[in-house]
């Protein structure tokens, strides 16, 4: 760590590349885009990045890119800008000199931000730009020069078909972790704690899908209410790893720890995804604080309203939008990015409200600049790509519409599996069969396969599966909306007891649904991917927007895990990694092959096949997946009713593997008919001779 301890009173020119603060071991080259700009500042810091030490005028501007070199600076310096322009909002001009602004390319942020007045741009009769020198309290960058031994460390990059995602919070996950060292716990270091590969690694997933880790900046009305944007989707600093899961071991740094938790997880042959957000920042609305990029560009990093551009769309929900559209923004992301999977060696990237990267004028285009950008580039097109695909502006509903190479979560799968199990009634077998099989109506286009399918039953925007199938509402008091926060439409089942806790029979029938849910996730086809805590039945006492609780509600109960549920899990996630047509990555056709065999076969419980009046109702049915000589057929009972029901079976001998339901089932073979008890899944398959898979039982975890 260092900062200039001889006067400074100017920079040289230096370069306009690359963007950010580079160190050659001379000094240091700045540069910032900023078009609009009259001038530029680069202010030199403490390293506690409060005392303000010189204010430097760049002295050069190349195609927008304000740049200056600073001779004798080396690694740990901690600078921001000062932006000078016309402050005029009409215009969306909003610069501000006296606000000290953090470098959108920042590797490392010194502070956090408090809501304070001296953030907002203008004063708060809107009468014109806030004097007040916010230079004490601003976020800040620090210089960085961190080289790193990565070893043997080789992306495990997982086949599209044998992928299983989990979705969980670095802090969340390990916070109350009993076996993780108090001290570690909470943080990427914990994540690598040989405790938490271990259960990883027995769980059986491949892919951990981290929610986001830019360093993030929380909103002014949560601070006020006494609460934190707990999961993350408020970044400032897209290069930066947030700082409040680093451990703080001496010697360590946030992105040495966060480089160890990867290189960590990789030698379990686990796969990174990181939760990104590039369509909005912290600095939300016009009513926001000046945090970086208002403050450098406003007109340039944001898409304002072409009647008022003293406002901002607001597609995200979150006050303002990234716009991409731009170039200059669009490289900030790209290489964001690149930083991310080439430094830092993730290994993929889930990207929040995705359809808004993609806005032009027109709307929504999917060979819009940043997906054509991604598919040519030579390091991010061979990464996972996931979409959420949906954002609140006009036309944002966009599953299934993303290009080749993309996954994208499919809240069509989860909505059908969830009516299925938990309201039969408004559901169809129909409709379940089109979900289970890949979604074909969405997917099946410009070379696509059911693998770009996420299917999810919970995710960490709703409710747990706990949760689920133990409230009739939501219960978000917590987060000091009354109530009227989280989603409306996506409710748990009419349970009739919510929350009770010492009926046994309600909680058995609970235990069979979260079960039948679980086999049902896996084996789909398309990509499954599994909320942490899922797994041992964690909840959330029935709020379903909990992105404000960094509390006991959010963090995972080790102690209280239910160890029966975490084993089915496991079991689940084995069996579909040993059966072939389980994780089929083609489309079915159902079409019969030479030996009467087809690839997919749908009958009801009398073993008839279904006709269109029974497609329609909802109901119990049989699925008969694979025609591979090479590997075993697979059968699969599904009875969402409450009574048991009698299946006939296709013609052939067929061995039980699993009940959903935790009852054991038969050791011996059967060619004629099966009982499956109330709500649940039961697999069975065809031992096959030519399969290497031929095994009388079934090793689990």
């Amino acid at each position: 760590m260092a900062v200039m301890t001889e006067p400074v009173t100017a920079l040289r020119a230096g370069a306009p590349y690359p963007l950010g603060a580079h160190w050659d071991g001379h000094g240091v080259n700045f540069a910032l885009v900023a078009p609009h700009a009259h001038a530029v500042h680069l202010c030199l810091f403490d390293l506690d990045g409060v005392l303000e030490l010189a204010r430097l005028r760049m002295p050069a501007c190349e195609d927008g890119v304000w740049h200056g070199y600073l001779d004798g600076a080396a690694p740990g310096q901690v600078y921001g800008y000062r932006v000078d322009g016309p402050y005029a909002p009409e215009q969306g001009r909003r610069f501000n000199p006296g606000k000290v602004l953090l470098d959108p390319y920042a590797r490392m942020v010194i502070g956090e931000y408090r809501a304070q007045d001296g953030f907002l741009d203008q004063t708060p009769d809107g009468a014109g730009p806030n004097p007040f020198d916010n230079a004490a309290i601003a976020l800040k960058a620090q210089v960085v020069h961190e080289p790193y031994d990565w070893g043997e460390d080789a992306p495990p990059r997982v086949a599209a078909g044998d992928t299983v995602l989990y979705e969980l919070h670095v802090k969340g996950f390990t916070r109350l972790h009993p076996d993780v060292p108090p001290p570690l716990r909470g943080s990427y270091a914990a994540m690598m704690h040989p405790a938490v590969l271990d259960y990883l690694e027995q769980l059986g997933i491949t892919t951990v899908s981290l929610m986001p880790v830019h360093f993030r900046a929380d909103e002014m009305r949560l601070q006020q209410l006494g609460l934190s944007n707990y999961w993350g989707y408020s970044s400032i600093g897209f290069f930066a790893p947030e700082t409040r899961y680093w451990s703080g071991r001496p010697g360590s740094t946030p992105i040495g720890e966060f480089r160890d938790m990867v290189k960590a997880l990789h030698g379990r042959g686990l796969e990174v995804v990181l939760d990104v957000v590039y369509n909005h920042t912290a600095e939300t609305d016009e009513f926001g604080p000046t945090l970086s990029l208002r403050g450098i560009d406003n007109a340039l990093y944001y898409h304002l309203r072409p009647d008022n551009p003293a406002l901002y769309e607001n597609w995200t929900g979150c006050g303002n939008c990234l716009n991409l559209a731009e170039p200059r923004v669009l490289q900030l992301v790209m290489d964001s990015l690149r930083y991310w999977v080439q430094e830092m060696h993730v290994d993929g990237f889930r990207f929040d409200l995705a359809p808004e990267l993609a806005r032009n004028a027109q709307g929504f285009s999917s060979s819009a600049a940043f997906l054509a950008a991604l598919r040519q580039d030579p390091v991010l097109a061979r990464v996972k790509l996931i979409a959420e695909p949906w954002d609140i502006g006009p036309g944002g509903y966009q599953l299934g519409n993303f290009p080749p190479g993309w996954l994208e979560w499919n809240d069509g799968y989860r909505d059908t599996m969830r009516a299925f199990w938990l309201r039969p009634a408004s559901s169809s077998r129909g409709a379940f069969a089109q979900r289970f099989a890949g979604s074909s109506d969405r997917f099946q286009k410009n070379g696509r396969l059911p693998t770009a399918s996420v299917n999810f039953v919970t995710a960490h925007d709703g409710f747990t599966l706990r949760d689920l199938v133990s409230y009739d509402h939501k219960h978000n008091e917590a987060n000091g909306e009354d109530n009227r926060d989280g989603h409306h439409a996506n409710l748990s089942w009419n349970c009739g007891v919510e929350g009770a806790t010492d009926n046994a029979e309600v909680l058995a029938l609970r235990a069979r649904l979260q079960r039948a849910l679980l086999a049902t996730l896996f084996f789909s086809q398309g990509t499954p991917m599994l909320l942490a805590g899922d797994d041992i039945g964690h909840s959330q006492g029935g709020n379903n927007n909990a992105y404000c609780q960094d509390n006991d509600l959010c963090w995972l109960d080790w102690r209280g895990a239910d160890h029966g549920l975490f084993a089915l899990t496991s079991e689940l996630i084995a069996l579909r990694r040993r059966y072939p047509a389980l994780r089929h990555t083609g489309w079915y056709d159902g079409a019969a092959r030479a030996d009467g065999t087809a690839d997919i076969l749908w009958r009801g419980p009398d073993g008839a096949a279904l006709d269109e009046a029974a497609w329609n109702r909802p109901g119990a049915i049989c699925i008969r997946l694979g025609a591979d000589p090479a590997h075993e057929p697979c059968l699969l009972l599904f009875n969402p009713q409450p009574e048991p029901v009698d299946f006939v079976l296709p013609t052939g001998a067929w061995r039980p593997v699993l009940s959903s339901a935790g009852d054991p089932v038969p050791a011996q073979e059967t060619d004629g008919g099966m009982v499956v008890p109330a709500h649940a899944v039961l697999l069975l398959v065809t031992p096959n001779k030519n399969s290497s898979n031929d095994q009388n039982t079934l090793e689990t975890t």
